[in-house]
Parts: C-alpha cells; sequence; structure tokens
C-alpha cells in the first residue's frame, strides 16, 4: 500500500469543501446520484446519507430513495455542488413513479435495440 503523494492532497482538500453538503454524482455508466457528502477518502471513494439515484427517460424523471450509499471513487466523473436555492429540473420534466420509469426504460432499451438490429440487417446496402 502506498501513502498519498501531492496530486492526492489536492483531490482531498477540494472534496472537503463539500462535506455536509448536498452533492450531484455522475458515474462512468451514467447514473446520476443525489445526496450529502458525509465522508471520502484519497481515492475518491465517497459516502452519501438520504441519497437516490436520480432516472431521466425523455421528459420524465424518478428519484429512488437508496439511503446511505457507497459509491467507489473510480468510477466518478464529476461530482457538483447542488444549488439548493434554484429548480433542479427544467419545467417540461415530469416526476413518475419507480415503476413508471422502469417501464420506460425498458421501452427505451427495446426502440434501441430495435435501431441496432434494423442497422446490422441494412449494412450490406453501404449507404455511406
Amino acid at each position: 500500500m502506498s501513502w498519498a503523494g501531492p496530486e492526492d492532497v489536492y483531490l482531498s482538500t477540494s472534496l472537503a469543501s463539500y462535506l455536509d453538503k448536498k452533492l450531484l454524482v455522475l458515474l462512468r455508466d451514467g447514473r446520476k446520484f443525489l445526496g450529502i457528502l458525509r465522508s471520502f477518502d484519497q481515492f475518491a471513494n465517497a459516502v452519501l446519507e438520504e441519497a437516490c439515484e436520480r432516472v431521466i427517460v425523455g421528459d420524465l424523471y424518478c428519484d429512488i430513495t437508496l439511503g446511505l450509499y457507497i459509491i467507489r471513487g473510480e468510477n466518478v466523473v464529476l461530482i457538483g455542488e447542488l444549488d439548493l436555492e434554484r429548480e433542479e429540473l427544467p419545467p417540461h420534466m415530469t416526476r413518475v413513479s419507480e415503476a413508471e420509469i422502469k417501464r420506460a426504460q425498458k421501452a427505451e432499451r427495446e426502440a434501441t435495440d430495435l435501431k441496432g438490429s434494423m442497422r446490422k440487417r441494412m449494412e450490406f446496402l453501404d449507404l455511406d
């Protein structure tokens, strides 16, 4: 195990300013988490309290409650503080239940799969 180098100190000090604040954390796979930062380490592993995953499909969104949640630092793309004074989402977005958002995700996946299979079938045409 190696000790933290100078570059790790900069990361730690920048995350220290976010302690006890509500954050948005974006992961490499595109998932978005909101919660209060309670702890972190030199690898940017983070502990969020009152965490929820925000799922967005088109104009629909749902916040899935998770509670206390640990995020592995190597998956983090972005961490940012949320402004509690401002509206978080545009007014055209509609909040739906967890079941509804899962149906919307499934429909979106099926549409994407269909596009991919149609593209494979049409490759022989060489439309480019």
